[in-house]
C-alpha cells in the first residue's frame, strides 16, 4: 500500500515561504506515529483493523505493522464485545461482534501501554439501484467514460455518502465522497469523474457506494482536497481530521456497503 508521508502540507507552506527566503528541511527526522484503519460493515463478519506505524521521508513506503497490539471492537448499543485476534502481522479480525444500522461501535486499541479510541455510528443503509455510464470524446478526440451512480436519497436526515470504483480487480485509487446538504430526498445521479484511461468498452466495473457517518465524510473529504482526488488507498497524505482519540492517525469508520458489478459500455 502506497502512501505519502505525513510531511507533505508542511512541504508544500515552506515551498511558498521559499519565494521569499530559502530554507533547509530536515526531511530525515519525523518520529514514527501510529496509523490505525479499521471499519465495520452491514456485511457478515469478520471485520479488520490494520494498524501500522509511519516511516522517514527518505524510507521507502512499506509501512511497518504493529504487533502484539490489544484490539477490542464493542457494539455499544448492544453491549457485545470481542477481543480482535492477529490474523497476520499487524492485520486484527474481529467475529463475534455484528454490523447493524444505526449502532454505535467503539474500537480500543493498546500498543506499549498507550490507549486509542475511536466511536463511530452505523448509518441507515441506502440502496445503490443502478450505475450507467456517461460518454464523451475529450479534447484529444479519445473516448472519455465515466460511472454514473443512481440511488434515492432519503429525506429529512443528513447522509453522508463514500464511492469507489475497482476495474477489473484493481482499485482505482480516486477518493469520491458527497453529501446531501443540497439534494436532500431527491433522486441522485451521481457521476464519478476520473482518469478515463481506466476505463474501456468490456471492461468489469464493481462500484462500492458506502453510507458513512459525518465524522468520516470530514476526514475522507478533506483526504480528497489534499491528495488532489488520486489517493483513495492512502489513509494519511497529511493530517485530516481523525475520529481516533489519542494520537493515531487513521480512521474507524462504521458504515453499510452496497455493490453493483457491471460491463463497462
Amino acid at each position: 500500500m502506497k502512501r505519502p508521508t505525513l510531511l507533505l502540507l508542511a512541504i508544500c507552506a515552506l515551498a511558498i515561504a521559499a519565494c521569499k527566503k530559502v530554507i533547509q528541511v530536515d526531511l530525515n527526522s519525523v518520529a514514527p506515529q501510529i496509523v490505525i484503519e479499521g471499519e465495520v460493515t452491514n456485511g457478515p463478519a469478520p471485520y479488520f483493523v490494520r494498524i501500522s506505524k509511519t516511516v522517514d521521508f527518505s524510507a521507502s513506503n512499506d509501512y511497518p505493522p504493529v504487533t502484539d497490539a490489544v484490539v477490542l471492537l464493542t457494539d455499544t448499543t448492544n453491549g457485545i464485545s470481542d477481543s480482535m485476534v492477529e490474523a497476520s502481522p499487524g492485520l486484527y479480525k474481529s467475529i463475534e461482534v455484528g454490523g447493524v444500522p444505526h449502532h454505535t461501535y467503539r474500537l480500543d486499541v493498546t500498543i506499549e501501554g498507550k490507549q486509542y479510541t475511536a466511536l463511530s455510528t452505523m448509518p441507515e443503509r441506502v440502496k445503490l439501484d443502478s450505475v450507467t455510464f456517461a460518454q464523451n470524446i475529450g479534447f484529444d478526440n479519445k473516448l472519455e467514460i465515466n460511472a454514473v451512480a443512481g440511488f434515492q436519497d432519503p429525506p429529512g436526515i443528513a447522509d453522508y455518502y463514500q464511492l469507489s470504483e475497482t476495474v477489473n480487480s484493481r482499485l482505482i485509487p480516486d477518493i469520491f465522497v458527497l453529501e446531501d446538504r443540497l439534494s436532500d430526498g431527491r433522486y441522485i445521479r451521481y457521476p464519478l469523474y476520473n482518469d478515463s484511461a481506466y476505463f474501456a468498452p468490456g471492461d468489469t466495473l464493481r462500484l462500492t457506494m458506502n453510507c458513512i457517518d459525518r465524522n468520516i465524510y470530514n476526514y475522507f473529504f478533506q483526504l480528497m482536497n489534499v491528495a488532489g482526488n488520486n489517493n483513495f488507498q492512502s489513509a494519511t497524505p497529511t493530517n485530516p481530521a481523525t475520529n481516533i482519540k489519542g494520537g493515531a492517525l487513521g480512521y474507524f469508520s462504521a458504515h453499510t456497503t452496497e455493490k453493483v458489478d457491471i460491463i463497462v459500455y
